[in-house]
C-alpha cells in the first residue's frame, strides 16, 4: 500500500465529488490556505446534481431548480455560471427585501453564443391524475373544482375545515402531518398513494421530518393565499423570490447544459487553482484515534491500487451507513447497529426520446411542465420529466421531445434488476397506457440507474442522534451534504452544510450544532414565525 507524502501545507481529505464535497473543496482553496483533495468513487461529477449525456440529449437526475433563499449560495452559483444576457443585463433580482443587480463573474454573455450561463426558466408542475391534469400545488380553480366534481370539492373543503378545527396534537408521523395540512381527504386524494409509491411503505411508518423538510410551509391557507396575489396582484419579480415558500416558485435559474455543467466548471476551477480531485477511488477504511481521524485508506477500481491518504481535516459526504462501517477501530455496537438499520431509496431514470407525445397545452404546443407527478395507481412511474422545457438545450434534435420517467424502487426490488430493455419496455407501455404518447413514436430509450438517492426517514432514523453524538467526538470530521448527513436536503442546504463546516474550521469552532440546524428553512437563519420554521427550500 503506499502512503500519501508528508506535506507542510495543511491538507483536507474530501470524500465525494457532489455538490457539497466540491463545495467544500471549493471554499476551502478560495478563503484558506488548506490544500483540498478530493476522492469520487465514480466517472462523474455532481452525484446526483449530475447531467448524463446520451447521444447528445441530456438528462438531469430528478430535476434540480437553482433557487435558494441564501444570498449566499445565490452568489455562489453566480459567481460560476452567470446568468445569459437576456435575462440579466441590467436586470435586478429581489429578495430579502434588497436589490442586487447582477453582474457577478465578469461580463454576462448572450446564452446563444455562450456555453457558460444561467438561463431564467419558468417553472410548471402538474399533477397527472384521472389522465387528466391538476394544478401543484392543488389550488380551488374552478378547473380544479370542475374536474373533482362539487360533491368531491366540498368534502375536501370541509375534511379541511375540521383538520384546522381540531389538528392532530404531537404528529409524529408523515400521514398526520399531511392531515393537519390539508385534510384528510385530500391527503387520501393527491398525497397518500404518491408518497406510498415514492417511499414503498405506508405514511404511517414515516417521520413527520420528512414533511417538515420537503413538503415544508405549504398549507391550503398559503396554497389559496398565493392563488389569489397571482390572479390579482403582482407577480414577485425576484428571482430569488423569498417571500414565496418553495413549492410555489414559478422563477428558477438552470445551467444551459443541465445541472452538472455547474459542478463539472466547480471541478475544473478547483483542478486549476491547485486543489487534487481523483477518481474512481473507492474508501475502504478510515482510520482513527483519540477523538480525531487519522488517514482514509482507499483502493483505485481501475486499477487496484491502494493507498492511505493522511489529512488535518476530512469531509465526509458518503452514505451514514458506509461511514461507520469503515471506521477503523469499530465505531461502538450502538451506533452500528443505527447505521446498520438506516434505509434509503434509490432510482431508475429512463429516457425515452420521441416523435412527438399527446400531451399539449390548450394552443396546441407542448406542455411547457417541467415535470409531471403522476397520480395514476394503474402504473410504477412516479413523475416525468420533459427536458425540452428544462433548456433547449437539454435536447440534440428540437424536433424531438426528450422525456424521463422516474421509478423509485430499493435496490433489492425485481424493478431494479429488471435487464435495462424490460425497464423500457415497461415505460413505453406504460406511456401508452396513460395516453401519453403511441410507442410507434418512440426513437430511442435509456436506463440510468441512482442508488442511495433519498436518505428514508424510517427504520433506524429515530434512533440517529445516537450516530450524530458519536461522530461530532471526531474533531476534524465534518460530515455534509444530502447521504453524509442522511438528510434530505437539497442542492443549495448540502453547498450551506459544506460552507458552514468551513466557517468552523475558519473560526476555530468545534460545535458541529450550526451544521446539523441547516435546513430547518427559518429562512436560513432569519425569524418566520413557528409553522415556518420547517420548510425548505427547492431541488
Amino acid at each position: 500500500m503506499q502512503n500519501t507524502p508528508v506535506l507542510t501545507q495543511k491538507r483536507a481529505l474530501i470524500i465525494g465529488g457532489g455538490p457539497a464535497g466540491l463545495t467544500a473543496a471549493y471554499e476551502l482553496l478560495t478563503r484558506t490556505d488548506i490544500a483540498p483533495l478530493v476522492l469520487e468513487r465514480s466517472d462523474y461529477l455532481g452525484g446526483i446534481s449530475r447531467t448524463v449525456n446520451y447521444k447528445g440529449n441530456r438528462i438531469d437526475i430528478g430535476g434540480h431548480r437553482f433557487f435558494s433563499k441564501s444570498d449566499r449560495v445565490m452568489k455562489w452559483w453566480l459567481n460560476v455560471l452567470p446568468m445569459e444576457e437576456s435575462a440579466a443585463s441590467g436586470a435586478e433580482i429581489t429578495y430579502q427585501g434588497k436589490k442586487t443587480t447582477v453582474s457577478p463573474g465578469g461580463a454576462v454573455t448572450d446564452g446563444a453564443r455562450s456555453e457558460n450561463v444561467m438561463l431564467v426558466r419558468n417553472r410548471k408542475s402538474r399533477i397527472y391524475f384521472m389522465r387528466r391534469f391538476f394544478e401543484y400545488p392543488i389550488t380551488l380553480s374552478a378547473d380544479t373544482i370542475r374536474q373533482l366534481g362539487l360533491w368531491k370539492t366540498f368534502k375536501i373543503g370541509m375534511s379541511y375545515l375540521w383538520a384546522v378545527a381540531f389538528p392532530i396534537k404531537n404528529e409524529t408521523n408523515l400521514e398526520q402531518f399531511f392531515i393537519n395540512r390539508f385534510g384528510r381527504e385530500l391527503y387520501l386524494t393527491f398525497f397518500k398513494s404518491y408518497t406510498e409509491k415514492v417511499w414503498g411503505i405506508d405514511c404511517k411508518e414515516i417521520s413527520a421530518e420528512w414533511g417538515a423538510q420537503r413538503i415544508k410551509g405549504l398549507s391550503i391557507t398559503k396554497t389559496i393565499t398565493h392563488f389569489i396575489r397571482k390572479a390579482f396582484g403582482s407577480k414577485p419579480s425576484g428571482i430569488s423570490q423569498k417571500e414565496v415558500e418553495t413549492s410555489l416558485i414559478e422563477r428558477f435559474l438552470y445551467p444551459k447544459y443541465g445541472p452538472g455543467q455547474m459542478w463539472e466548471e466547480v471541478g475544473r476551477r478547483i483542478k486549476s487553482a491547485g486543489g487534487e480531485i481523483l477518481m474512481y477511488w473507492t474508501v475502504d477504511r478510515i482510520e482513527h484515534a483519540n477523538g480525531r481521524v487519522i488517514a482514509v485508506h482507499a483502493t483505485n477500481s481501475q486499477t487496484g491500487e491502494a493507498r492511505r491518504f493522511e489529512a488535518d481535516w476530512f469531509f465526509s459526504t458518503m452514505p451514514v451507513k458506509e461511514l461507520v462501517a469503515s471506521m477503523t477501530p469499530a465505531a461502538p455496537a450502538n451506533v452500528r447497529e443505527v447505521s446498520d438499520g438506516l434505509m434509503y431509496r434509490d432510482f431508475i431514470t429512463v429516457g425515452v426520446l420521441c416523435k412527438r407525445i399527446k400531451l399539449r397545452e390548450a394552443s396546441g404546443e407542448l406542455v411547457k411542465d417541467n415535470w409531471i407527478y403522476i397520480q395514476e395507481p394503474d402504473v410504477l412511474v412516479g413523475r416525468l420529466q420533459v427536458f425540452n422545457n428544462w433548456s433547449p438545450s437539454m435536447v440534440k434534435d428540437p424536433s424531438t421531445v426528450w422525456i424521463g420517467l422516474e421509478y423509485f424502487c430499493n435496490e433489492t426490488d425485481a424493478l431494479w434488476k429488471k435487464p435495462d430493455a424490460e425497464l423500457i419496455a415497461l415505460a413505453k407501455s406504460e406511456l401508452q397506457s396513460m395516453n401519453i404518447l403511441d410507442q410507434g413514436d418512440v426513437l430511442d430509450a435509456t436506463v440510468i440507474r441512482m442508488p442511495k438517492t433519498y436518505p428514508a426517514y424510517f427504520g433506524a432514523y429515530a434512533r440517529f442522534d445516537e450516530v450524530i453524538q458519536w461522530v461530532n467526538g471526531l474533531e476534524n470530521l465534518f460530515l455534509v451534504g444530502r447521504n453524509g448527513m442522511h438528510k434530505y436536503n437539497n442542492q443549495d442546504h448540502s453547498m450551506l452544510t459544506a460552507m458552514t463546516a468551513v466557517d468552523n474550521i475558519i473560526a476555530g469552532v468545534r460545535s458541529r450544532d450550526a451544521l446539523w440546524a441547516l435546513n430547518t428553512e427559518q429562512e436560513y437563519h432569519e425569524e418566520k414565525d413557528t409553522e415556518e420554521t420547517t420548510a425548505a427550500a427547492a431541488r
